[in-house]
């Protein structure tokens, strides 16, 4: 469905809201005339229509103007959108070939008429192409037209030529295999693709002349084909270039029918370099091998300046991490994942063109005198602004929160992918899924996921609505519980951050197709409970029988008839937004009813949860399936004392647990993991040196070694989701209940004493909230709030009391509503004597478990225990419950002597 539609914030006002919004519409940059005006009046900023019919190959320009209610006049800069081809026909026609040994240059002389105006290059290539005007690459984009499901529509690039036609030369378009024709997913080779094995080229390059003339040059018979010195490309084993090899004829091309995928405007955001990293240490390994070290592990490609004798060949080789010290990448699995080029004696920069690598390290052979300034790691992901910043008073947070956002920037390559490195690199609807909400926190990542939602809707297309695991499917028919759910979860996730119901109208088709498709397979006998799930993959709960089971413990059909339930939901929800009120009443009655057959078969009359495990308690309590939420909570607590506070949990569980954990009372605990560095835990994989995201909690052991080369990835963000709980509690920037786009915010940061202080901005659809928070020391607390413009919130202060705080003329607490302060927005500050003592000092009343942390904490109690080892039934008691049953003849003061002891402990810590 097309929409236009165009969303604005506002900054540096002394306004506190918008009283009125102007959008005008031109074809002419100076806004002379215009298409559209319209006029002053209420229109959303988080998305309003321009109700123009738009035309091909067209530039627009826009105008804002916004008047706050101070009547403040705001005017935007003149910005411009243009569009693609869109439905005009080709007069193109696809060229091909048949020489398959180098790959191919498909080229073409042009001969300008007059001074050129503007000039435009609408292209695609299959597999990957690169085009050339002359020698210089056009577009500062990489590996186009991308990856998306070629089998039912193709990405169209559009290229501003304007400055390189500046005189004559060659347009030449150089191709390589890539998704399309390149070995790619778990059924294609290296000799075919799984969509295709023939190269294929359309263009067109339209010029507008200074003197009105317009001329268009097309690919068709009169192309010419050379052939480039790449002989070997694909995404998962390198790329190969042989400078040494002889000129080829020229050769005629030939016309091809085409692919069967329709010719559409991108949908994919630029995928473009980021950053440019050198490295920071070139190690001689004890085998004495030359590895370059990036400090930093990422996705992307580089660039090698080399003077080297005829005939030398150099070989390059990619992994993520060092394994006694040696160059190691055997858990990439099959994926080759090298560089291999000959020199031609001449001096160059080299680089790949039609492949990429997950890495950190590179190993080097065939080079003399290697320096460090000769090696730049090209870094490319989709262009995503970033939105998120958050900073903490702890080290070891704080490289996990730069862990996080370059395992998204890793994995962000057009498609939401597993992992960028071994023989995979797929978009895996789950990973994706529970990432999602992490994603929009940190990047403006609306395009990006719009663009894998409609992919994901032409699979369900081909599949009667099932949702294959893997977008592009690439062949992968298989499909699961929570996997498919994403076909309702990340659009509904969308709307929420955005508050732009366009998302909705997409893909209410594709949500709806879901669940009907899980409706019809489960029947009236729930046999959806008894299809193949991935359950809560990777959990550790089962693992602990068995190492190499992947599967966790919580029943899967359990697992399975929750998110059925949950996605009928969200699609009845959906339905009413949109105004389809059958639909509405339908899918919310087909959820209802699901959740009461979840009930029915998993709980007990007493509202148990027949499943114990820290997964079913969360899902439990995230869904209000039982009536007894007092005993799942005290479950819940049990199965974390027996797992000595630890999680157990895998991909469906660990995204919801800082979430509901702190939603349901236990925010202390959900500290407690986030901050515990031992394994299994996030900052344990910090401690190890990870600079991104493991796939497993022991990827990597306590020695360094690599736990198992089956399905062990260093680069997979989907636990890397603890982010969103961060910004959403820890920094308390979150949304009113049942609000969407950030305009009604609930700031409710929760403080801890060992992050210290917290910084963190959130650049939302509404506009920039930043949250602050400061231990000044045992007593104070420091906060500071901004609230955009257009916005307001509700502000709930930690520890604080009113009538204790001595200045009451304080902006912030003007408006108290149920313990909560109203405001508008602005920026606002508090300092105050806290209710409570902010430090976590150590006394008697702490749990066992939580002293048995410290070493010397442990060495006392030890002292009064009859084993060395805590009890297990003492586990999730306090010090004094346990002293009471060891010596129950011990009296207060001499407890008040041990706390004396622990303090002491505390404040040497």
């Amino acid at each position: 469905m097309l929409h236009t539609r165009i969303s604005w914030k506002i900054r540096n006002a002394r306004g506190k809201r918008q009283q009125s919004a102007r959008i005008l519409v031109s074809d002419q940059e100076n806004m002379s005339t215009f298409l559209w005006d319209s006029g002053n009046r209420d229109l959303s900023s988080l998305g309003s229509d321009i109700p123009i019919r738009l035309e091909p190959r067209t530039r627009y320009y826009v105008q804002i103007i916004v008047i706050s209610d101070l009547n403040e006049i705001a005017k935007s800069k003149v910005t411009w959108f243009e569009t693609g081809k869109m439905d005009e026909p080709w007069q193109a026609s696809w060229i091909s070939c048949q020489n398959q040994k180098r790959h191919p240059i498909f080229q073409r002389e042009v001969q300008l008429r007059a001074e050129v105006a503007s000039a435009r290059l609408y292209i695609c290539g299959l597999g990957l192409y690169e085009a050339y005007y002359g020698d210089e690459k056009l577009g500062d984009e990489y590996l186009t037209p991308f990856s998306n499901n070629y089998r039912q529509w193709l990405q169209v690039e559009t290229i501003d030529v304007t400055e390189q036609l500046n005189h004559d030369d060659k347009l030449s378009v150089l191709m390589g295999n890539g998704w399309y024709k390149g070995r790619f997913g778990f059924t294609a080779h290296e000799d075919k693709g799984f969509y295709g094995d023939c190269w294929h080229l359309i263009a067109e390059l339209h010029i507008r002349y200074r003197d009105g003339s317009e001329e268009l040059i097309k690919t068709d018979e009169d192309w010419k084909l050379t052939f480039s010195n790449i002989t070997f490309s694909n995404l998962y084993d390198g790329e190969h270039i042989d400078d040494t090899l002889a000129l080829l004829p020229e050769e005629q091309v030939t016309l091809a029918q085409g692919p069967e995928g329709k010719l559409m405007d991108r949908m994919s955001p630029y995928l473009t370099v980021h950053e440019v990293l050198r490295p920071v240490e070139v190690i001689r390994t004890p085998k004495g091998e030359l590895v370059i070290d990036l400090g930093q592990e990422v996705t992307g490609i580089f660039e090698l300046d080399l003077k080297e004798d005829y005939g030398t060949k150099i070989h390059l080789q990619t992994g993520e991490i060092l394994q006694e010290g040696n160059f190691y990448n055997d858990n990439l699995r099959t994926a080759r994942s090298e560089f291999i080029y000959v020199s031609d004696g001449e001096k160059r920069t080299i680089r790949p063109h039609f492949t990429y690598y997950g890495y950190r390290y590179v190993k080097v052979e065939g080079l003399t005198n290697f320096q460090r300034e000769q090696f730049r790691a090209l870094c490319i992901y989709s262009d995503v602004e970033m939105t998120g910043r958050m900073r903490t008073g702890h080290k070891l947070v704080n490289q996990l929160l730069s862990n996080v956002t370059w395992g998204l920037k890793d994995n962000f390559l057009d498609v939401p992918t597993d992992c960028p490195q071994r023989d995979e690199r797929m978009g895996w609807t789950a990973d994706t899924q529970v990432f999602t909400a992490t994603a929009l926190y940190l990047t403006d990542a609306y395009a990006f996921y719009a663009k894998y939602l409609f992919d994901m809707y032409t699979e369900q297309l081909q599949l009667d609505g099932m949702v294959p695991d893997v977008i592009p499917s690439a062949g992968i028919h298989s499909t699961s519980s929570v996997w498919g759910d994403a076909a309702c979860i990340i659009p509904w996730t969308l709307y929420q951050f955005y508050g732009d119901r366009t998302i909705l109208e997409d893909q209410y088709e594709s949500m709806k197709a879901w669940v009907n498709w899980v409706r019809n397979y489960d029947g009236d006998d729930f046999r959806w409970r008894t299809a193949f799930s991935y359950g809560d993959w990777l959990a550790l709960d089962a693992m602990e029988q068995d190492p190499q089971h992947a599967m966790g413990a919580t029943n899967e059909g359990f697992i399975s008839s929750i998110y059925y339930a949950a996605s009928a939901e969200i699609v009845g929800k959906a339905a009413k937004i949109l105004g389809k009120l059958e639909d509405a009443e339908e899918f919310l009655k087909l959820s209802e009813y699901q959740f009461d057959a979840v009930r029915k078969e998993y709980y007990s009359a007493t509202g148990r949860c027949c499943i114990q495990t820290q997964t079913a308690m969360i899902l439990t309590l995230k869904y209000h399936l039982s009536d007894n939420e007092k005993l799942i909570k005290e479950t819940l607590w049990d199965l974390f004392t027996a797992s000595d506070h630890q999680l157990r949990t895998g991909f469906t569980g660990t995204p919801l647990l800082g979430n509901v954990l702190t939603e349901h009372g236990f925010a202390e605990l959900a500290f407690e993991l986030l901050l515990y560095e031992g394994y299994p835990g996030w900052l344990n994989e910090v401690r190890l040196g990870a600079t991104t995201v493991w796939e497993r909690w022991n990827s990597l052991l306590s020695d360094g070694r690599v736990s198992g080369m089956d399905m062990n990835s260093m680069n997979h963000y989907s636990y890397g989701s603890i982010v969103e709980w961060m910004y959403r509690h820890v920094a308390g920037i979150a949304q009113l209940e049942g609000e969407v786009g950030f305009k009604k915010a609930l700031i409710a940061p929760k403080i801890h004493w060992d992050l210290q202080e917290l910084e963190a901005e959130y650049d939302s659809p509404a506009g920039l909230y930043r949250s602050v928070w400061k231990i000044v020391d045992l007593n104070h607390l420091y906060l500071s709030f901004d609230i955009p413009f257009g916005a307001e919130a509700y502000i709930e202060l930690p520890y604080f009391e009113r009538e204790k705080y001595p200045n009451k003329g304080n902006s912030l607490l003007q408006k108290e509503v149920d313990g909560r302060y109203f405001v508008a927005s602005g920026h606002y500050e508090i300092q105050y004597v806290t209710d409570k003592q902010l430090t976590p000092r150590y006394t008697v009343d702490l749990p066992v478990l939580r002293l048995a942390k410290n070493p010397r904490a442990m060495q006392l109690m030890a002292g009064f225990m009859p084993h060395d080892n805590v009890p297990v039934e003492m586990r999730g008691k306090s010090f004094r419950d346990l002293l009471r049953k060891y010596q129950p003849e011990m009296r207060e003061e001499e407890m008040e002597k041990i706390n004396e002891q622990l303090t002491l402990i505390f404040t040497k810590k």
